[in-house]
């Protein structure tokens, strides 16, 4: 029994079955919401992997791909995940010049990405009403 069949919503005089989904009749728009570029919101976009190795590793850092010294600035195109080991290993050159292709080309996420990789498992439930067109 899935814990939302255990759970009721109570009023004075009635309760009700815990719904897993609540549908809107009326759309509110909410403005864009702009992902603040933070180191850990780069390790999640990357998914916790080292983006030139592969490997999950609890003490990822931030590499540059352009080096900084080379005019590489803060930005989630030139930012990404690396471990440790192959940071040291790439230092202050381009993936290219170490022999170190990246396995994923860094982007810029958005706000819908981030709610889907928090929400884990959908329930089938939701499907018909999820990214409708």
């Amino acid at each position: 029994m899935a814990d939302n069949e255990k759970k009721k919503l109570n009023t004075i005089s009635r309760s009700f079955p815990w719904p897993s989904i609540i549908r809107l009749n009326n759309y509110i728009h909410v403005p864009y919401q702009r992902i603040i570029l933070t180191r850990k919101n780069i390790i999640k976009r990357d998914g916790h992997r080292c983006a030139y190795c592969g490997q999950r590793d609890e003490s990822l850092t931030i590499d540059h791909i352009l080096p900084k010294s080379r005019g590489g600035g803060d930005s989630w195109e030139n930012l990404t995940a690396c471990c440790v080991r192959c940071n040291n290993k790439k230092g202050n050159r381009t993936p290219e010049e170490a022999g170190m292709p990246l396995r994923l080309t860094p982007y810029t996420p958005n706000h819908i990405m981030f709610i889907l990789k928090d929400a884990g498992n959908v329930d089938q439930a939701w499907k018909p009403f999820l990214f409708q067109t």
